[in-house]
């Protein structure tokens, strides 16, 4: 099969299933993943379809979301070195916001047990993982509990943060760029993330390098919002430069 006919039944499978990843892909088509990453590329570049993490989805569903499951499977790796790269921004016996995310969770799970810390969070699944460390005093923020992501949305939450000055927010986003800024695709979890940013006096974002310059429906900042960025190496240099250029601090690992 050429590759054009391999893209024309991509973007059929796509529309038909709403999403398609790309070992399955290469699995169907008998080809690399680099090829289907190729094919995707060229598909997102003629706008038919949306590049998202492992896969892509149809132009014009900047709605979708993956679930949990899904989100604690994709680019593991990556997620796990961000999160133990992320300790090093741990504040001395002071406060952080743990928003929801599952690179944020992962951190939340590779706290030391050492560690002596003031932790706010909306997530449940991040809560849950600090409830039983001996250095943490926790704070679960409420509100209205959002199946998909298990984190508490509305006005509870906003008030909640409005309330408090934490050291560092450890942010998590669908999708990031200078271009767009920061973006996730429900606009609940949107303004809990912009009342999150207000309520640190730091902000460290952690995304792997599938999320960047991904869009998504609900807008929450600008990337320089951000005091830094901690990524995989799967951003390239050029972009993180560019990334830093704005004023936003980038460390790849």
């Amino acid at each position: 099969m050429y590759g054009p006919e391999r893209q024309q039944e991509i973007l059929r499978l796509a529309r038909e299933g709403g999403r398609v990843d790309v070992l399955s892909l290469a699995a169907e088509f008998q080809v690399t993943a680099e090829t289907i990453r190729r094919d995707l590329k060229a598909l997102d570049r003629a706008g038919l379809l949306r590049r998202v993490h492992g896969g892509a989805i149809p132009a014009g569903r900047l709605d979708f979301e993956p679930d949990l499951a899904e989100r604690e499977s994709t680019a593991a790796d990556e997620k796990d070195r961000i999160a133990h790269a992320a300790l090093a921004e741990l504040p001395a016996e002071g406060s952080v916001i743990l928003d929801a995310g599952s690179t944020v969770a992962r951190l939340a799970a590779a706290l030391p047990l050492d560690a002596e810390l003031t932790a706010v969070t909306h997530s449940l699944p991040t809560a849950a993982r600090l409830a039983d460390h001996p250095g943490i005093q926790l704070h679960l923020v409420g509100g209205r509990v959002r199946h998909r992501t298990r984190a508490a949305v509305d006005a509870w939450s906003l008030r909640a943060y409005g309330e408090i000055r934490a050291d560092v927010l450890f942010l998590a986003a669908n999708g990031f760029s200078t271009a767009h800024g920061l973006t996730t695709p429900d606009l609940a979890e949107a303004a809990v993330k912009r009342a999150a940013v207000a309520a640190a006096r730091r902000v460290v974002l952690l995304a792997d390098s599938g999320k960047h310059g991904q869009e998504h429906f609900a807008r929450f900042g600008d990337l320089t919002d951000v005091d830094l960025l901690i990524t995989d190496t799967g951003l390239p240099e050029a972009e993180a430069a560019a990334i830093e250029k704005a004023g936003t601090e980038v460390v790849r690992v």
